[in-house]
């Protein structure tokens, strides 16, 4: 116990020479923050870059090194960011349509403060407030890029309810690798309006910021741009799996599957297994997860029971920040399930009731056309043997003279 109490006051002790070693030579000196700071557009949609002075007061100091602490708000994660550096130039992403607010103080180390780090206590700050452009309303909705099998990019958009008619949306990109920004090689369309943009025959580089700008003119005037910055191999979604095999012994079954097509690692895919029984009690359903790139699952079922299943993937997040899981692939069933061919009964239920009643109408109206035929042949011949008769039977019984009668 009394150990422990002579650490606490020696630590105590430490902290308080510290202390003092620290207010002594800050207390002396004082900073000043940078002077001229700037930012600048260079037509990157949304990278923006910051500039920066160091203060006067420090131009004929050389027994002290100067660094800065940049902090500006990010306006896509809706937090504050920090960095230092030596440098007095920095690029950063912002969204256009939000405020862009940085601030940079000065710090202040080295033989001059006795190796004590000094930080100005004032900042110099740019607030640059978002253009009010646009018809208020019309800017897209539910933006989004996916990179499907690491192969072509597809990025897609709704329409906002306040978009006039007649309006034409752009999209545009611009990267690292490109001189100036580019519009989208290829729209997808719908009923003549643009909803989305596919890039194949251009794909876009992965690990690498990627800056979107979709705006637009309408007859009341221009859309409200919108802006996106991401890189593509955060946004993977994965071909469904063809193959899936079954293999049965007595009291088990395991089912394995091939990875997906595509270019995607194997390693970075974690799979989802749905599994239905289906059996006398009833239908169960149930899922089960499986990393690390598994391919294969081994169960001991019920040989009573029909077992259905299906596999879907995405990328895990130790691979990727965001992902999407891909389409169900197509179940296999143990026992297999066969298209049997219907018994006629099936097939007469089957049928839609509509059909019955069009039969019906058609067989009544045959009907009425035979007899009215037969009643038009008929009429006739009746009338031939009546003629054929009465002939007959005057020809055979001539006719009484005056005599006679």
């Amino acid at each position: 116990m009394a150990r422990k109490s002579r650490l606490t006051y020696t630590a105590t002790l430490m902290l308080l020479l510290i202390t003092w070693k620290e207010s002594t030579y800050c207390n002396g000196l004082t900073v000043s923050p940078p002077e001229n700071l700037v930012i600048t557009d260079p037509g990157h949609l949304g990278q923006l870059e910051i500039t920066w002075n160091p203060p006067d007061s420090l131009s004929n100091m050389t027994e002290c090194s100067v660094r800065y602490q940049l902090e500006y708000y990010n306006t896509y994660r809706d937090s504050w960011a920090s960095i230092r550096t030596s440098k007095r130039t920095y690029t950063a992403q912002f969204d256009l349509m939000k405020d862009v607010r940085v601030r940079v103080y000065t710090l202040l180390s080295g033989t001059c403060t006795n190796d004590t780090m000094i930080k100005s206590t004032d900042y110099t700050e740019v607030i640059q407030k978002a253009p009010s452009t646009g018809v208020v309303g019309t800017e897209v909705l539910d933006f989004k890029c996916v990179f499907h099998n690491m192969e072509y990019t597809e990025c897609q958009w709704r329409r906002s309810e306040k978009i006039p008619d007649n309006s034409q949306q752009k999209l545009y990109f611009w990267h690292k690798e490109l001189g100036q920004t580019e519009e989208c090689p290829k729209y997808n369309t719908l009923g003549g309006v643009r909803i989305g943009c596919t890039f194949a025959d251009v794909p876009l580089p992965v690990f690498t910021d990627i800056n979107f700008c979709l705006n637009g003119s309408s007859p009341e005037g221009p859309l409200k741009p919108m802006f996106a910055s991401l890189q593509i191999q955060n946004h993977v979604k994965c071909a469904a799996t063809k193959k899936l095999h079954l293999q049965t012994g007595p009291d088990k079954l395991e089912l394995h599957w091939e990875h997906p097509d595509g270019k995607v690692p194997g390693h970075c895919l974690e799979y989802e297994v749905e599994h239905n029984q289906e059996g006398p009690d009833g239908k169960e359903s149930s899922t089960e997860s499986l990393t690390g790139g598994r391919t294969s699952l081994t169960l001991s079922i019920d040989i009573n029971k029909t077992h259905c299943f299906r596999v879907r993937s995405k990328v895990h997040k130790y691979c990727a920040s965001t992902s999407y899981w891909s389409d169900w692939s197509h179940p296999v069933c143990q026992p297999e399930q066969k298209d049997v061919t219907p018994e006629p009964d099936a097939i007469w239920d089957a049928i839609p009731v509509y059909i019955y009643i069009a039969v019906a109408i058609i067989a009544m109206l045959v009907l009425s056309l035979c007899v009215w035929a037969m009643f038009k042949l008929k009429k006739p011949v009746q009338e031939k043997k009546v003629e054929s008769l009465l002939t007959s039977l005057f020809a055979r019984r001539p006719l009484l003279g005056p005599t006679e009668a």
